[in-house]
């Protein structure tokens, strides 16, 4: 694995428009927040792995399970992310910030190594590594996984003007393809169309239904997970009406 001290940094926040409090839904007896730093803790990329949150009143429950659980937490803009990601990337002398969303509880710990390891062993260096585009990905929706160094995200946060570049993170990097090189992973098959993250009771519900079929266990990969849709191609059926939201959309 890398020297370069390597921080994944999960967003959290409890006002989401399509499920306010999704975070800390209940999945198989703990919270989902909970499932997404435990899984990425697997992972032997990180060094550390540190909830951001807000400093507003609503995310104080977020705070207090971070307490409980005795995970990292740091707090800080609710809407302009970039800077709580900057903000938790210097607290934390991070020198390759990896991005993840707390809505995102099948994370896989050995992709999220896989990113890592092609971001820093990159034959030629690259400023931004990922396992997905907005306008392209291979891998199930829920899987996403965006890695860069903290010199990149100190430009992104000195630069970045746009709303949705503030609140996504990572925008102003991969739109500007002329000055940062994207490495950008892939699927050998297209599992783009499989949607694996919770925004909708419906997509907690399946949620709920996978892990309960893996045996509650935590350290369940991805394939796994795909070999269930490929033996019960109805469980894709449960959240299949759902849109996704895009890099573009805001709040």
């Amino acid at each position: 694995m890398s020297d370069l001290r390597t921080v994944a940094i999960v967003q959290a926040r409890m006002g989401s428009t399509r499920l306010p409090a999704k975070v800390l839904a209940e999945i198989s007896g703990k919270p989902m927040l909970a499932w997404v730093v435990d899984r990425a803790r697997l992972a032997q990329s990180l060094d550390e792995v540190i909830v951001a949150t807000s400093v507003e009143d609503q995310d104080q429950p977020i705070a207090n399970l971070c307490k409980e659980q005795s995970y990292a937490c740091c707090r800080g803009s609710m809407t302009d992310v970039l800077d709580r990601y900057h903000q938790c990337a210097g607290a934390a002398d991070a020198e390759v910030i990896v991005r993840l969303t707390a809505d995102c509880p099948l994370i896989d710990p050995g992709l999220i190594d896989m990113t890592v390891q092609a971001f820093v062993n990159a034959d030629s260096p690259v400023a931004f590594a990922t396992n997905r585009l907005p306008w392209d990905r291979t891998y199930p929706i829920g899987l996403d996984i965006e890695v860069c160094s903290k010199e990149v995200l100190d430009i992104a946060w000195r630069e970045a003007e746009q709303q949705h570049q503030r609140e996504h993170v990572m925008p102003f990097i991969y739109e500007h393809p002329e000055r940062f090189a994207v490495l950008e992973l892939r699927s050998e098959i297209d599992y783009s169309n499989m949607r694996w993250t919770v925004d909708t009771q419906a997509d907690l519900s399946l949620i709920r239904i996978i892990v309960e079929r893996l045996g509650r266990r935590e350290d369940f990969s991805w394939l796994e997970v795909l070999a269930l849709f490929e033996a019960d191609p109805e469980l894709k059926q449960v959240n299949i009406d759902v849109r996704q939201k895009g890099h573009l959309d805001i709040g």
